[in-house]
């Protein structure tokens, strides 16, 4: 697969990997795996998978080995010197383990028990989870998401390249997102088509409101396209559903955004909820889809009060902008300010707090609870609708 597309941007590390086996290949694989120790994937494993398998995680070619994870954990390089800010690992337990052998091959199954892919054994080795925790997410407070899920996670990380049959099993529950679910390759020749030769991502795992807009609005100036690339993978708990989240975007672009200037796809990822070092990780993905600015906003990829409001952004600041090969657009914390009348941030607007319109996440919820619409200085009145028609239903409600 060529690693540029017309004058897009290159891939991280040159080529865009592609880990999909041919027909003949995955009927070879399909019999083989019969035979084979099985290891069933969590949903974060198989939003890994489909990650590596697609080429957003480029250079990756598989779960990574023991050289590479304590590379990444310490320095956020691969052994081979490239950036890379999180291990993506497949962790294992102890039973598990046991049924597998270095040299050998192992069949990764979702859930449901469709086969995906089958893995190459390079290495087994133990899962330090005291190197990784403190250093992917700068704490060790179980309380926090991505730790308490690298905590439940198993003792021994198999590491290897994959060959991948199928990523989303037609018996997987819930909506693929088929329509907006394009592989790098595709979103490539997409920007290709259009003439796009500068994309700015905007990376998003909650509905977009008058803030997002202002930024990506602004992004748009210095910038061809913008690709809208919401995050569909596993979240936590409390978390806007991803279907919820869709119809979200799609009525706002529908509304405010230029059509010729605006693509709306998915991007497959679990979240880890890391702040800086998944800002960074979500920078590569992007210009592993093509993309050649970034959006890094206030508490990118954060949760909860682990990481400063800035800390996203001056994590670019340790690399040289070669090594990234995406420019981040660093934006201030921006909101309504009824004194300018319009979407500012501290760059722009001289006024205090008491002109700026700032509501909680609570403070939102509560309002579409009651079937309230935020002001509109906060939130579009026809995104504030679908919030409003799912927080007030059953499954809203309880959410």
């Amino acid at each position: 697969m060529s690693s540029t597309t017309g004058s897009i941007i290159a891939p991280h590390g040159g080529t865009l990997v592609n880990r999909f086996a041919d027909a003949a290949k995955a009927a070879t694989l399909q019999a083989e795996a019969a035979g084979l120790p099985a290891i069933t994937l969590s949903s974060k494993q198989a939003c890994d998978l489909e990650m590596i398998a697609i080429g957003a995680f480029s250079p990756l070619t598989g779960f990574v080995g023991k050289a590479d994870f304590d590379s990444i954990c310490k320095n956020m390089r691969l052994a081979d010197g490239t950036v890379w800010p999180i291990p993506i690992t497949l962790a294992v337990d102890d039973a598990t383990k046991d049924t597998l052998k270095i040299g050998g091959r192992a069949a990764l199954k979702h859930a449901d028990g469709t086969l995906l892919a089958v893995i190459e054994v390079e290495e087994i080795y133990p899962h330090d989870k005291k190197l990784e925790v403190p250093n992917v997410f700068r704490t060790e407070e179980d309380a926090h998401p991505g730790v308490a899920q690298v905590y439940a996670e198993g003792d021994w990380l198999v590491g290897g390249p994959i060959h991948v049959l199928t990523v989303t099993p037609e018996r997987e529950p819930g909506e693929q997102f088929t329509e907006h679910r394009l592989a790098p390759a595709a979103t490539r020749a997409a920007f290709a088509e259009r003439g796009w030769k500068s994309i700015v991502a905007f990376q998003t795992r909650n509905p977009i409101h008058r803030a997002h807009e202002y930024l990506t609005k602004s992004a748009l100036e210095i910038c061809d396209g913008l690709l809208i690339h919401p995050l569909v993978g596993e979240t936590k708990p409390g978390d806007i559903p991803a279907d919820v989240r869709m119809q979200c975007y799609q009525v706002i672009i529908d509304n405010y955004y230029v059509a010729d200037r605006t693509m709306l796809s998915v991007m497959p990822a679990a979240m880890r909820y890391a702040g800086p070092r998944e800002a960074i990780l979500h920078a590569l993905v992007r210009k592993n889809y093509g993309c050649s600015h970034f959006i890094a906003g206030r508490d990118h990829a954060g949760v909860g009060n682990y990481y400063g409001t800035y800390d996203a952004q001056l994590i670019f600041d340790e690399f040289t902008p070669a090594e990234i090969g995406i420019t981040p657009l660093k934006f201030e914390h921006s909101a309504w300010c009824n004194a300018c009348e319009g979407m500012t941030s501290a760059k722009t607007c001289p006024h205090g707090g008491d002109q700026k319109v700032f509501l909680s996440g609570t403070k939102v919820r509560e309002l579409l609870a009651k079937g309230e619409r935020p002001p509109q200085e906060f939130s579009r009145p026809e995104v504030a609708d679908v919030l409003i028609e799912w927080a007030t239903s059953s499954v809203g409600a309880g959410a």
